[in-house]
Order: structure tokens, then sequence, then C-alpha cells
């Protein structure tokens, strides 16, 4: 059985519930009003840039792909004559 003062603030947090949802809807759209959005120039900036990234991080996995597949054939080549 609770007691007394467990009851009691249980419905004291009950009962702040909507005071403080109204004060969490209002802080959000008081974020939400100082969201902007980006303009064509930046959004075509960043693409730009994240595309030049993905191509130099594909050619950087390429050459550590071709580098250790390069070194494991030789190894076993090796390993397997004698």
């Amino acid at each position: 059985m609770a007691t007394a003062v467990e009851q009691n603030a249980l419905v004291t947090t009950v009962r702040s519930w909507p005071e403080r949802i109204k004060t969490f809807y209002n802080d959000v759209r008081t974020e939400m009003k100082k969201v902007t959005s980006p303009s064509l120039k930046e959004v075509q900036a960043t693409t730009t840039v994240v595309i030049i990234t993905v191509f130099l991080f594909a050619l950087y996995f390429w050459l550590v792909d071709l580098a250790i597949s390069n070194s494991l054939e030789r190894m076993l080549h090796y390993f397997s004559r004698h």
C-alpha cells in the first residue's frame, strides 16, 4: 500500500502534466520560429561538397581494398609454394 506522502506526490505529478505539456509546446513554437530554410545556393554548395567527399572516400577505400587484397593474395601464393 502506498503511503499518504507517496499518493500526494503522485497526484501532484499527474496534476502538473498539463502545465508541463503547455510549456513544452510553447518552447517548441518559440524554437520553430527561429528555424530558417537554406537558400538554393547553400543547398547546391553543400550537395557539391557531399558528392565530392563521397567520391574521395570511395577512391580511398578502393585503394586500401586493392592494397590489402594484393597483399593477401601474394602471401597466400608465397605460402602455398613452400
